[in-house]
């Protein structure tokens, strides 16, 4: 697929950003990751965004930020856990892109997601596993997919470029 952007999705834990940075070094390409941009715009982290003005503010900044980043390429864009569920952002991100998804069982992405408060959605982890479940038939609408729970972030970016390139 060859591409001049490359949107990551999957759940939360699945290594967008850890796999993203890997894949933005390999091909000299920029990094952007959805959450890092709108805590950088909106000057307060996500966990507070989330507490003092909810989901729905939370996905509206989400939508901006996928279109503040519409003209750059040569970029691997990192969407958070949700980002993939919106019809809109999935529809603009397959127009704009390859959108690769990331994709670990939920034993996995639960084990490397604290229930700290720093993930909103992850505290309860019954609540997390039902996100986990229901969110799957959106990812699996991304242009490929990537078993990222038994390889290293090297391999991932190995498999992720030899797609590209192809």
């Amino acid at each position: 697929m060859k591409a001049d952007k490359l949107y990551l999705v999957g759940f939360m834990g699945a290594g967008k950003t850890t796999i993203g940075r890997a894949l933005a070094k390999r091909l000299d390409w920029r990094f952007e990751d959805v959450d890092e941009h709108i805590e950088r715009v909106e000057g307060r982290d996500v966990s507070t965004i989330f507490r003092q003005s909810g989901e729905p503010y939370f996905r509206a900044r989400e939508r901006q930020a996928l279109n503040d980043l519409l003209e750059t390429r040569g970029v691997i864009v990192a969407t958070g856990g949700g980002t993939m569920v919106d019809p809109g952002n999935r529809a603009l991100m397959a127009r704009d892109g390859a959108v690769a998804w990331l994709d670990a069982p939920f034993d996995v992405v639960a084990g490397r997601v604290p229930a700290d408060g720093r993930r909103p959605l992850a505290a309860n982890r019954a609540e997390m596993e039902r996100l986990y479940n229901e969110r799957r038939a959106a990812y699996a609408q991304a242009h490929a997919r990537f078993d990222v729970s038994r390889v290293s972030v090297d391999e991932v970016v190995d498999h992720v470029v030899d797609w590209l390139e192809h």
